[in-house]
């Protein structure tokens, strides 16, 4: 279950949206959204010595993957579509579950993919051996199984190379009309 939710968080925070800002800021900004993801994975709400800190990492984060985030789950559904897939189901889990996490960003991806396998994600779970009350993401229709994880990961390659089209034609329209 952790590697499918892993694998579709990370198609928006590490593929999506850093194609996403080297689109609109080349290498600069592609390389200053990854060093603000990079600190908020490493220092992001980790202790009390770098609380206000690691704060400041997070939300910045969670502000710099508001619109890749949205974009990415869009792109997920017509992925999943096209990989005939529940398209149907994937886009109603995202209208319904897309806030169901602490984080204002991972439940996009995450609902997306629950929605378009038949099942559900996230939930309680233990960290550092504490019991953490978590909402769930889509129906418990199914237990994840060790086939979803190839599944989600096709699904996250195509939103990836379909999110690089859209990005490589938003590009060439700029250059061509500039």
């Amino acid at each position: 279950k952790a590697a499918v939710e892993t694998v579709a968080e990370n198609t928006s925070d590490g593929i999506v949206a850093p194609l996403f800002y080297l689109v609109i800021g080349g290498a600069p900004l592609g390389f200053l959204y990854k060093a603000i993801n990079t600190m908020d994975s490493m220092i992001g709400y980790k202790n009390d010595r770098y609380l206000y800190f690691g704060r400041a990492a997070a939300k910045l984060d969670d502000a710099v993957n508001f619109i890749p985030a949205i974009l990415s789950a869009w792109l997920m559904i017509a992925a999943s579509h096209l990989l005939g897939l529940d398209g149907k189901n994937a886009c109603r889990i995202y209208k319904r579950d897309h806030k169901n996490h602490f984080s204002p960003n991972s439940a996009r991806t995450e609902s997306v993919c629950a929605g378009a396998l038949g099942v559900q994600l996230a939930g309680d779970a233990f960290y550092f051996g504490k019991l953490v009350h978590k909402p769930t993401i889509g129906d418990p229709g199914r237990p994840v199984t060790a086939q979803d994880i190839p599944l989600a990961c096709r699904l996250m390659t195509l939103t990836s190379i379909l999110s690089l089209c859209l990005f490589l034609a938003v590009r060439l329209a700029g250059v061509l009309l500039w």
